[in-house]
Parts: C-alpha cells; structure tokens; sequence
C-alpha cells in the first residue's frame, strides 16, 4: 500500500475512463447470453478493482432486464412474486458491491491527512461510481433504440436526442469523478462511508418479517 499512498494522484489520474472501459465491456459481455440467469464471467484477476467494478456492473444490467420482465403485462403473478424477490436481492447486492467500492477507497486514502478548510462531498466516490455504471447500461440500450429497424424516424430521432444527453451526462460525471478523487488524493476533501441500512431484508427492522416470528 506504501506505492498506493506515494502516488495517490497518479493512480486516480484518468480513474473515471478506466471505470467506463470496464463498464462497457461488462455491459457488452452480459448481452452475448442476454439471459439474467448466465454465470458472470471473471475477465479480471479476482481481487482487482477491476473485477469489482465488473461485477458490479453486471449487477447493475442483469437488473435492468429483470426490471423489463417484470413490467410484462401478461406475467403470470406467481412468476413476477418470485422475480419481484429476485429483483430485491439484486439491489442488495447492487449495495453490497458499492459499499466494497467504498472501502477499496477509504483504504487507499487512509493515510491522507484533510487540509484545514477540508469539506465532505454529498455523495462517496462509490455512489457517484454506482450512477456511472448504469449510465453506462442506459447508453448501451440507448444506442440499440436509435439502431432499431422497426421504429419510426420520428422515434429513432427523439432516442438519438437522448443518447447524446446521455453521453454528455457520462462526461461531466466521469471528470467530476475524477476532480473529487484527486481532491481526496490532496485533502481538499474528505469522505466518510456510512453503510446502506436497508431495512425492508432485515427480518429485525422490517415489521412484516418480524411481527410473523
């Protein structure tokens, strides 16, 4: 970790592109299968911040298809109860991964000493990362719309619209990504982690788990 903490800026210089590269190509590798159900590849050596952030964006696009499944009108009501709890588990393993992001961080930061006038930003670099890797899922499918052979021109011109939006809102969160990582790296800014408490999994906090012991 000494090399980590001597060259904090470095590692962090271009961080925001690194992460969109990894975002992409796991949103791509999801769509050779396109099935919520095929195994997650492991293109990156386990322990990476790579694999991290590859896993977590494939959490992030296997959900958005849950979310189209179940939006079915003709879903049988059994089937959309289990993907419904389906769906529940994957945004809990959706926050479990951003809340490894945040410690891969708060490790690699530990030994930066906040200046004086230090202030916290409003979100971690973790959640900023969580709102990138679905940009990236939004502009995968995106691009499929205005690619469609099917779809009016009046349709395929609104979604390219949106796609450039899309494109831009990556590019001003990736480089305010990379700007708040280097002032952590500086200590213009610090950050905390304050773990998600979902209470509606835990058998202890959500009524109508515990009311059923």
């Amino acid at each position: 970790m000494d090399q980590d903490k001597e060259n904090l800026t470095v590692s962090t210089e271009g961080f925001a592109h690194r992460c969109n590269v990894v975002f992409d190509r796991a949103t791509a590798d999801y769509h050779i299968t396109d099935s919520i159900d095929a195994d997650v590849p492991a293109p990156f050596p386990a322990g990476s911040i790579e694999a991290l952030l590859y896993a977590k964006n494939w959490i992030d696009v296997a959900q958005w298809h849950m979310e189209d499944l179940i939006r079915d009108p003709q879903i049988d009501p059994a089937e959309g109860m289990k993907l419904k709890r389906r769906i529940d588990a994957s945004n809990q393993d959706r926050t479990d991964r951003v809340e490894d992001l945040d410690t891969y961080f708060r490790d690699l930061y530990k030994a930066v000493e906040p200046l004086p006038q230090a202030q916290i930003n409003t979100e971690s670099p973790a959640w900023a990362l969580d709102r990138l890797s679905i940009l990236a899922v939004k502009i995968f499918h995106m691009k499929a719309e205005t690619e469609r052979a099917d779809a009016s021109e009046e349709h395929l011109a609104r979604c390219r619209g949106k796609l450039a939006v899309l494109l831009e809102q990556r590019a001003d969160l990736s480089s305010a990504i990379d700007t708040l990582l280097g002032d952590i790296a500086a200590g213009r800014k610090y950050m905390k982690v304050y773990r998600q408490m979902k209470m509606y999994n835990d058998a202890d906090t959500n009524p109508v788990l515990y009311a059923k012991k």
